[in-house]
Parts: structure tokens; sequence; C-alpha cells
């Protein structure tokens, strides 16, 4: 008995039983259901073989006092307790009822099992499809991203393009430049390489000025001289004009209209000038002409020469008069349209200069809505390449005869040329005339008395 007694107590069993009985005090409330139910049971198997070691020094210690040693006590508390346990196990209701509750507990927690399961299957095959979007989204964005970039290139190479057209243009006009000019020095090559003697003239004749139909001998070398210069104008004075108007007017269409409109004023006027002063000369010149040469070359080379008497601030004068009536322009009330009077100043002389030239150059008539012509006008990098009528005109195309020598600038748009009314202009039409547009308006000029024609005035 007493080897049993100190295996058991050696073992430490009871130790053990307390320590997993305060282990899983501690730990109930956060275990699962069944990580409770097996600690329960592993305290169960602990306390049975506690109980059953228990049993057998029980018996053991009976046999030491004999046949009727340890009876009483056997009777009085073994025998009590034994049947007390037995009644609790074979009444069977409570049994039953425990089974029961575990049984439901333990399908409810398989059902919890497999709807946990099922949602988290459904999770994953969400996470699957989300995925799988965003991927596609990638890609979506991916291919648009390299569409606008192959769009934007496109867009790029169009303006290259339409560059490269406007230099081989220019480089064309250069070209017919330079071939009038070589033209023009063979001839004053040959003149002055010629192997005969000029003869002095007469001290006793009057002074000539020079021979006849001078301007028409240097018409190719002027008209080349004037082609580049409206060139220049273009790519000079309008870009200037440009960039002031922009500091007082923000629509960009309505600048370039402004421009082309100064332009299309500027040459009427000095086609107006031109006529008027031709008229003067020829009736001066009429009264003492006995020359070999025709009244008319007199006269052309009399204006060639004196092309000083042109009053040009007349003409831009009249320029700005007419600016500030268009309906199609507008312009800010406390602005005059004299802040681009170097533009107009300079077409205006260059428009009287090609009035001289046999035939005289001018400038295409365009209006608003014609149809876009290819040999006439260059379209804007910002035109609709695909409409046919022209919105409105940046630059006029310079014309000889029927014959376009440079090209214009036209914007084509469509789909709002139709639907397009009448501009109105913010400006008042009884708006008075700035002090210094009035100062210029009183200027004019006339032939000088000065410099009253005489044939023994002809010279350059």
């Amino acid at each position: 008995m007493a080897d049993g007694l100190r295996r058991l107590v050696g073992a430490g069993s009871g130790r053990v039983l307390q320590e997993k009985l305060e282990s899983w005090y501690r730990d109930y409330e956060i275990n699962s259901c069944d990580q409770n139910l097996n600690r329960c049971c592993e305290i169960i198997e602990l306390n049975s073989e506690i109980q059953g070691q228990l049993f057998t020094i029980l018996n053991e210690t009976s046999r030491e006092g004999g046949h009727y040693a340890g009876v009483e006590t056997i009777k009085t508390r073994l025998l009590p307790w034994l049947a007390t346990c037995f009644s609790r196990a074979t009444s069977g209701r409570l049994f039953e009822t425990n089974l029961s509750l575990t049984q439901d507990s333990t399908e409810e927690e398989r059902q919890l099992k497999e709807l946990a399961s099922n949602q988290t299957f459904q999770l994953q095959e969400l996470q699957e499809e989300l995925t799988s979007t965003r991927l596609q989204l990638d890609h979506v964005e991916q291919d648009l991203k390299t569409s606008r970039a192959q769009e934007e290139d496109t867009l790029r190479k169009l303006d290259r393009l339409n560059d490269y057209e406007q230099q081989i243009q220019i480089l064309r006009d250069e070209i017919s430049i330079l071939d009038a000019q070589k033209s023009v020095l063979q001839s004053r090559l040959a003149r002055s390489c010629s192997p005969f003697p000029r003869h002095r003239e007469n001290k006793s004749s009057p002074p000539r000025s020079c021979s006849p139909g001078r301007a028409r001998r240097t018409n190719a070398s002027r008209r080349a001289c004037l082609i580049a210069r409206f060139g220049d104008i273009y790519a000079q004075e309008r870009l200037d004009a440009e960039t002031l108007l922009r500091t007082y007017v923000s629509d960009m269409e309505m600048v370039q209209r402004i421009i082309y409109i100064a332009a299309v004023e500027s040459f009427h006027a000095a086609k107006m000038a031109y006529r008027q002063l031709k008229k003067r000369v020829r009736d001066t010149l009429s009264l003492g002409h006995s020359g070999p040469e025709s009244l008319e070359d007199t006269v052309l080379d009399y204006i060639v020469r004196h092309e000083d008497l042109y009053d040009v601030q007349a003409s831009v004068n009249e320029v700005i008069r007419s600016m500030n009536i268009n309906p199609k322009i507008s312009f800010p009330p406390e602005i005059d349209f004299i802040v681009i009077s170097t533009l107009i100043r300079e077409l205006c002389r260059m428009a009287f200069s090609m009035q001289t030239l046999a035939p005289p150059l001018d400038i295409a008539f365009g209006t608003d809505r014609e149809l876009f012509s290819e040999t006439k006008y260059h379209r804007s990098f910002d035109s609709d390449f695909t409409a046919v009528l022209v919105a409105y005109h940046v630059w006029p195309a310079l014309m000889e005869n029927d014959n376009v020598i440079v090209k214009g600038e036209a914007v084509t748009k469509r789909g709002t040329l139709w639907s397009r009314r009448s501009r109105t202009r913010s400006r008042s039409p009884s708006r008075s005339t700035s002090p210094l547009l009035s100062h210029h308006l009183s200027r004019s000029r006339s032939l000088s008395p000065l410099r009253r024609i005489s044939p023994s005035k002809w010279a350059y």
C-alpha cells in the first residue's frame, strides 16, 4: 500500500489536475467550444486515473486490515457515495439532456463551419473577380494612354507637315525673287559692259533725268523686292501686331480678323491714293510734255522717283476710319486701332509701290464662307482640314492679274459657319476720335509748289 501511495504522490497527479483546472479557468472565455470540451475531457481522464489509483490503494488497505477491518467506514462513507453516483448515472434524464445539448451544439457548430466555409469561398471568388477587373481596367487605361499618345504624335506630324509646306512655299517665293534679281543684274551687267562709249551730253542742252521708260525697265527688280517685302510683313510686322493686340483682345479669331481687314483696307486706301496722285501728276505733266516717251511712261517714272509725295499718313487715317465702322470686328472702347498704325503704314507703303508695277500687284478678294482654294491659301494649323468652306481669313493672297504670286492664309471650320450670326460691335457708332488720331487726320498733303514738275527735273 505504501508503494502505491508513494507512486501517486510522486507522480504529482493532483498538482497537475489543479494546474489544468486553473489554466482552463483562465482561458475559458477565449477558447472555442471544442477547446473547452477537450480541456474538460482531459481533466476527466486525469481524474479517472487518480480515482483508479485511489480505488487500488483502498482495496490494498482493506486487505491489510483483515477480513472485517474497515467495514464500518465502507458502509458509512463509500457505499452511500457510490449509490449517489450510480443513481445519477442511471437516471438517464440528465444524461440525455446533456447529450442532446451536446449534439445540438455540435450540429450548430457544424452548420456555422459550413456557412463560414461558404462565405470564405464566396469571398475568395469575389476577390479573384475584383483582381481580374482591376487587371482589365489597367489594360484599358494603358490602351487609352497609348491611343492618346498616338493621336498627339499624329497631330504633331500634321503640324510639322503644315510648317514644311509653308516653308517650301516661302522658299519657292524666294527662289522666284532671286531669279528675278538675277535677270535684273545680268541685264545691268550687259549694259555696263557694252563696248559702245557713251556720248557726252551737250552742256548747252537742258539736263535730262534719265532715259525714257526707266520705271518699266526696273519693273522686275522692284517687283521682286516688293514680293519679298510682302513676305517680310507677314512674317514680322503681322506677328508683332498680333502680340500687341492680344494685350487688348483675348479672342485670337478677332485679332486675326482685325489684322486681315487692316491689310485689305490698306490696299484699298493705297490704290485710291495712287489713282489720285497719278491724276494730279498727269494733269501737271500734260501741260509741257514733249518727250519721245509716252505721257503714261513719264507719269509712272515721276511717281516712282518721288514716292515720298504719297501722303501715307492720310491713307493710315482712312484705314482706321474704315475699320472703326466695320461690323465684322470690334475693339475695346478705350483703345483705338491706331495701336497697329505701324503695320498699317507699312502695308500702305508697300501697296502703293505695287501699283507702280506693270502689271500692278493686288490682293485676292476674300469673303467668309467662300469655297476654300488650295491655290490661293494655306490652312492655318488650327483649321479643320476636312472642311471645304473658309471660316475667316488670316492673311490675303498676293495676285498678279489672275495669277497667285504668294499664297495667303485662311481658317477652315466645319459645322459653325451657317449658325454664325453677324458680330455685334462693342464700340459706339458715335465714338469720339482720339487726340492722336485727330492730329493725324488734320494733316493733308498735296503736290508742293516747290516740287512742281518740269521736264528738266526727271533725274532720279
